[in-house]
Order: structure tokens, then C-alpha cells, then sequence
């Protein structure tokens, strides 16, 4: 299983805690005792999930400059136009992923293009689905400008436990579709505002996931 390089440090530090914890539990507790054997497994559990949280699969991404691919690995939660009034001021199609501890946490960009706005907000930590929590959580606003002039804004949003968000974009970086956009920690959600006549692909409730599924046409 390849770990994300947003997790090394993270799975090295939680493998040394286990194993500091594990020698302590045996020190403590009789040796061979079942008490001491479960604890253990308990703790190499904990582990497990640490790890598959920061796993990163391979994807194999076949690029579509028609296609808009999703931004990350979840559940549509919901689909509705929306006013996007922060960057572009003008009525967008607002498509909503959230990201459960299970799903990968790694986040790909949707289109080529080039990035002509990045900001970082500070806020609060909602849970991802609440409706508010797309302006009042913590999050990164990017919009990519494809080589046809169409703009695309994502927001990268913290949910209840994530309590970081990284962002690999800055304003005038050239991106292509499907690579590393960045990485969110510990259950978050990601909102994709589309231009009004793209042509949807997905529903409320869809399983979708990033780099693979198409979210959406867009038309020159």
C-alpha cells in the first residue's frame, strides 16, 4: 500500500507510539496473558486505520479536455445552482462531495488549465455536510481557467475533524488533468462550481471518484 507523502510522518510517528504502547502493555500485563494479546491487537488496529487513511492508490487517468473528472473520492451529497459570489459573481452549477475517514483524502484537479485564483480561509469546523459549511468551515478557493476560456472554481473544505487542508496550487500554475491538487486530513468535503450549461453526469448519491469518474461535459 503506497502511503501519501501528507501521511509519512504521521504513520512513522503513530507506528512509534504503537510500539512504545505495545512494549508497555507487555511490561505491565502478564506476558501471554489474553488481556495483553487483545490490547496489542487493539493497538496494531489503530495503526491499520492510520495507514489506510493515508493511502494513495494508483489511478490510471486517461485525459479528456471535454470532461470535467472529479476532485475527490466520496458521496454526492448534493447538486444545485448556486450564486458563486466570492470570485466569479455569477449564477454556477454547485456540485458537492463529502468525504467520509474511509475514502482516500488525496484531491485531483479537475481540468487542464491554469490556476488564476487561489486563497486560503480560515474558519470554523462544521461538519462537511452542513449547509454553511461550503463559507463558515476552513477552506481553499481555486479557480482553473481552461486553455477554451471556461472557469472552474473548487473549494477544498475541513470538516468537524479535519484540521488540515493542503493545497499544492498557486496563482499562474499551469495544471493538467488528474494530477495532485492536494490533500485534506480527516473527513472534509470538496465543492465544484460548473458553468451553468455543462452537461451533468452524476446525481445526488453517487458514489463517484476522483481522477476516474466524469462529474460533467463542458461545452466550448
Amino acid at each position: 500500500m503506497n502511503i501519501h507523502k501528507e501521511g509519512r510522518k504521521t504513520v512513522v510517528v503513530t507506528a512509534a507510539i504503537m510500539v512504545i504502547l505495545a512494549l508497555f502493555v507487555y511490561w505491565f500485563l502478564p506476558f501471554g496473558h489474553w488481556t495483553s494479546h487483545a490490547v496489542v491487537l487493539l493497538l496494531l488496529a489503530c495503526f491499520v486505520c492510520v495507514a489506510w487513511f493515508f493511502r494513495s492508490p494508483a489511478r490510471h487517468i486517461v485525459a479528456n479536455r471535454t470532461a470535467i473528472i472529479c476532485p475527490a473520492d466520496g458521496k454526492i451529497i448534493s447538486i444545485e445552482e448556486s450564486l458563486e459570489d466570492e470570485v466569479l459573481n455569477q449564477p454556477m452549477m454547485k456540485v458537492s462531495v463529502f468525504m467520509s475517514p474511509l475514502n482516500v483524502h488525496l484531491n485531483r484537479v479537475p481540468v487542464d488549465g491554469k490556476v488564476i485564483f487561489y486563497r486560503y480561509h480560515p474558519g470554523k469546523y462544521l461538519v462537511a455536510w452542513h449547509p454553511k459549511s461550503s463559507k463558515l468551515n476552513e477552506h481553499n478557493t481555486i479557480v482553473i481557467e481552461t486553455p477554451d476560456g471556461i472557469r472552474i472554481l473548487l473549494r477544498q473544505i475541513a470538516g468537524a475533524v479535519a484540521r488540515r487542508i493542503v493545497c499544492y496550487c498557486s496563482e499562474g500554475k499551469e495544471v493538467k488533468q488528474g494530477e495532485e491538487l492536494g490533500f485534506i486530513k480527516f473527513g472534509s468535503r470538496v465543492d465544484l462550481y460548473l458553468p451553468v450549461n455543462a452537461s451533468l453526469l452524476v446525481q445526488p448519491g453517487d458514489k463517484v471518484v476522483a481522477g476516474i469518474t466524469t462529474i460533467a461535459n463542458i461545452h466550448p
